[in-house]
């Protein structure tokens, strides 16, 4: 590979000392935490709703950290700067967006699930189950491989690493926090990365637009891509120009990560934890914030390292100098490591080393704990020991979330060996898991959905998604092979194909047959054990369902799960009084679901429709002060990201801080 030729910036002695040194001290770090967790507060780890759920109780800062970390891979630092160097295109955050409807009609048709697999099983039943679970776990599979992917690939180009190692070393340390602190470790390390992240970024930012004497302002990066527009046009892009949002390759990259995206947030059973984990008060806004945010960080780091990858190519300093970067070296996400390169030297190649190791290790953590949850509740729990108890769920737990960290591993090495790139994975993820999407979040938000509707839809939009991709690329190049599957057509309409015939066949073969679905089904459960158990060994709990008055023998509604499927966890304090107020309270409910929809409807048309179409058709090249003004908007949006997912989760937590100082 092209990528062997480029001397690496740093010593091996530094890849090492990052991937294992940081990942092992946030081990011991979550250790801690976890101690300090156990002893002095009511939350125990050693519970399994803690474990898996963080006992429903995490506040809005801190899940839209959390939903940032989780959706800030490797591909999103590194395939925005690829992007921004090619076609200068990057981001798309309307999936969040999407997924706040989802978030909040899980807490009302299904307030008490682990996962939304459950949701799954207990309308639709076992064939429906299956089925889902191999959309969800291979999506994991995808998006955690592909994590190792990048950024392995990254950690090899600027430290000479061996790259198996890289991928087999970078997951270590966040199995050993994930397994000691489980979901609330997962969010109080993407808390601790994410911050950490947008810190660097920042750095970057100030280094190209204020101080680096190779750049140093907005004013000459302007003028130095006004001379790389003549010199390297780009093909599809208005006159040529990287200053645009005329640019034909990045609407098609644009409509290909909307699907791919659909299917790696809808399906993803790590965002579905967050929501949850969430509180029913709090999780609409934390995912709109978290969207939000999160959009701070592929537009900050594009409009930087993208754009001075770029603006250098042709500096002495730019490491393929005097030659530009190879194809293989674009798909493999180089642009943002070379671009840091070539600003700062060791020290931006330091700093974009941590960048990644923050990015790759707080998203493996979701993943992890994510797959954890499904092979724990949904496999083991449900098939192979229906009357498991809290220990050996734990247990089980723990053993899930070291086998996925060996298998993500191992699929990684796989696509590198056979030569599979994260360009390759990030463009085709969307057509293999797209058909799952619309079937995925009707099961919970429409209830005229049938069985055969969610698993036709399903099936159906994979076999339609692989048949245009392939058909596509034959088509167009005339074979089939890694680079004529991984081009820009068919992997369009690969990705296209699946997410809308998904939806198609579903809503029409539920329109020919509709169900009429009762949602007290999915609402009661794991209810009924959790009201027993709270009146058996707390007298002064309440009941987690409050529909129904406590009484000393409780009575289990017609709807109550059949044991084979219950879960009897650990006794918890009962949810907060405002919890309780909008888990049975209709008009609150349906207020907070408005809310989600309004709120995911104008952002979506503003950032997908209202400022970039008529940006594109209008053929507007940027002028000095439109790019200044640009250029602007990125840091605002990034000191917002900042104050979201690093000052807000402090805020909400000081009641917390205080009262832990008070104990000690």
């Amino acid at each position: 590979m092209a990528t062997e030729t480029i001397p690496p910036t740093l010593p091996q002695g530094a890849g090492y000392g990052v991937v294992v040194g940081i990942g092992f001290f946030f081990a011991f770090l979550m250790a801690g935490i976890s101690y300090v967790q156990n002893r002095y507060t009511k939350y125990s780890t050693k519970t399994s709703e803690e474990f898996n759920t963080a006992s429903r109780s995490i506040k809005s800062g801190l899940i839209a950290s959390g939903i940032v970390s989780a959706w800030t891979w490797a591909a999103t630092l590194l395939q925005s700067c690829t992007v921004a160097y090619s076609y200068d295109a990057a981001g798309a955050t309307v999936q969040i967006f999407m997924f706040a409807i989802l978030a909040c009609k899980v807490k009302q048709n299904a307030p008490r699930c682990h996962t939304f697999l459950e949701i799954i099983q207990k309308r639709y039943g076992t064939t429906a189950h299956i089925v889902f679970i191999f959309f969800a776990l291979f999506c994991n599979i995808l998006v955690a491989s592909q994590l190792l992917l990048g950024g392995s690939a990254v950690v090899t180009a600027l430290t000479g690493m061996n790259v198996y190692a890289a991928i087999f070393l970078i997951p270590l340390g966040v199995v050993v926090y994930v397994v000691l602190g489980g979901l609330r470790a997962t969010f109080l390390c993407d808390f601790t990365h994410t911050f950490i992240l947008l810190i660097i970024i920042l750095y970057f930012m100030f280094s190209v637009y204020t101080t680096n004497p190779l750049i140093g302002s907005p004013d000459r990066m302007y003028e130095i891509l006004t001379e790389a527009s003549k010199l390297r046009p780009v093909a599809g892009n208005q006159d040529g120009s990287y200053l645009t949002l005329k640019s034909n390759f990045g609407l098609i990259f644009g409509v290909i990560q909307l699907c791919s995206g659909m299917g790696t947030v809808f399906l993803d059973q790590g965002y579905w934890q967050r929501a949850i984990a969430s509180r029913p008060t709090t999780a609409v806004r934390a995912y709109i914030m978290g969207g939000m945010a999160w959009f701070a960080i592929p537009f900050g780091f594009a409009t930087t390292l993208g754009l001075a990858a770029v603006a250098l190519t042709d500096n002495p300093s730019f490491p393929t100098y005097p030659n530009p970067m190879s194809t293989s070296q674009v798909s493999s996400g180089l642009a943002a490591p070379f671009g840091a390169v070539a600003l700062l030297g060791n020290n931006g190649a330091i700093a974009l080393l941590i960048t990644l190791f923050m990015a790759v290790t707080s998203s493996s953590s979701s993943e992890l704990i994510a797959v954890s949850s499904i092979l724990t509740f949904d496999i083991y729990k449900m098939y192979i020991n229906p009357s498991a108890t809290p220990s050996q769920l734990i247990k089980t737990s723990h053993y899930m979330i070291c086998f996925f960290g060996f298998v993500m591993a191992a699929f990684a090495c796989i696509w590198n060996a056979i030569g599979i790139d994260l360009g390759w994975l990030f463009l085709t993820m969307g057509l293999l898991i797209g058909g799952g999407v619309f079937p995925a979040a009707f099961a919970v938000t429409w209830k005229k959905q049938s069985k055969w509707g969610a698993i036709t839809g399903a099936v159906g939009g994979l076999a339609c998604g692989l048949t245009a991709w392939l058909v596509t690329a034959h088509a167009y190049y005339g074979e089939l092979t890694i680079a004529t599957t991984g081009a820009n057509y068919p992997t369009l309409a690969g990705n296209l194909a699946a997410v809308l015939m998904g939806c198609l066949i579903t809503v029409t073969v539920s329109l020919v047959k509709p169900d009429n679905f009762d949602w007290e089904i999915t609402r009661s459960i794991n209810a009924a054990p959790q009201i027993i158990e709270a009146q058996s060994n707390d007298p002064l709990a309440t009941s987690h369902n409050t529909s129904e008055k406590p009484s000393p023998s409780p009575t289990p509604s017609s709807h109550t799960p059949p044991p084979s499927h219950t879960f009897t966890p650990s006794p918890l304090p009962p949810p907060p009084s405002d919890d309780d107020a909008i888990l049975t309270n209709p008009k609150l409910l349906n207020r907070s679901f408005k809310y989600a929809c309004y709120s995911a409807l104008i952002l979506t048309l503003l950032m997908d429709f209202i400022i970039p179409i008529p940006m594109f058709l209008s053929h507007y090249i940027f002028s000095r002060g439109f790019f200044l003004g640009w250029i602007v908007i990125g840091f605002l949006w990034v000191a917002f990201a900042l104050g979201v997912c690093g000052i807000l989760p402090v805020w909400e937590g000081r009641g917390f801080l205080g009262g832990l100082w008070g104990r000690r």
